[in-house]
């Protein structure tokens, strides 16, 4: 579903002339994945270490510097339309517009996709009740707090039925009971043949839903495997000392 090879993202150019000010950065380098249905993927590593970058690329945002993506054998910067059809994306920091209410934000973004307005307000309803938000139905979005924000993003971003899913750090921010919902509803849309690719500082996270991991280090993936494979590799029985032997340097 996700097939990633010899991606780069750099920022600004190489020095020339002995100028000051345009030092290349390399946000992500050479990194090849490759995450097929179904997968439930973390993606883990240190502030800065290119994570969102990367989500970024994936999801059309960001135009790599070079190397490739195909998005369930669709290549996004050819035919960006089709795949934004299929994937569904939630950044770290949300952007909604907030002189809508939660009803009208959830039609709009059904309007996007091109839904029948029937068939919105069928799903609006379930998805609603899913995530505690009927009583909020005519609530006007900059009213909302936090998780309740966090939480008319995800209901709206299932509306088309997405075949891959990307978030950007998936529990700022939530309540226990919130965070209890995502982690089981993203295991189960996995189960279901859902594609997920997350990055996340949550190690217990990544611990508990993930199918494999990936970490990545200044741009460069360092290491990938299920849990189990990390364990037996590492000769450690837990995730943060494999995280902190791999990248507290």
């Amino acid at each position: 579903m996700i097939r990633i090879n010899k991606l780069s993202k750099s920022y600004g150019s190489e020095n020339h002339g002995g100028a000051q000010n345009s030092r290349k950065v390399e946000a992500v380098k050479n990194l090849t994945l490759n995450i097929p249905k179904g997968e439930l993927f973390c993606f883990l590593g240190p502030n800065g270490a290119g994570k969102t970058t990367t989500i970024k690329m994936l999801t059309g945002l960001l135009r790599p510097s070079s190397g490739s993506i195909l998005i369930n054998g669709i290549d996004p910067e050819k035919d960006h339309i089709s795949s934004k059809r299929i994937i569904g994306y939630i950044p770290d920091m949300p952007y909604l517009y907030e002189r809508l209410t939660t009803t009208e934000f959830f039609e709009f973004t059904g309007e996007l996709y091109d839904i029948h307005k029937e068939s919105i307000i069928e799903k609006l309803e379930e998805s609603f009740a899913l995530f505690g938000l009927l009583e909020y139905k005519n609530v006007l979005v900059k009213d909302l707090s936090h998780g309740l924000r966090q939480r008319l993003i995800y209901s709206t971003t299932f509306l088309h039925d997405p075949e891959i899913l990307f978030i950007d750090e998936p529990l700022i921010g939530l309540d226990p009971y919130t965070i209890r919902l995502i982690k089981d509803l993203l295991k189960e849309k996995a189960e279901n043949g859902m594609t997920i690719f997350l990055t996340t500082h949550i190690l217990a996270l990544a611990e508990d839903i993930a199918h494999r991991i990936g970490i990545i280090m200044r741009g460069e993936l360092i290491e990938t495997g299920t849990l189990s494979e990390l364990y037996e590799k590492h000769g450690k029985n837990n995730l943060e000392d494999i995280f902190l032997s791999l990248t507290g340097k």
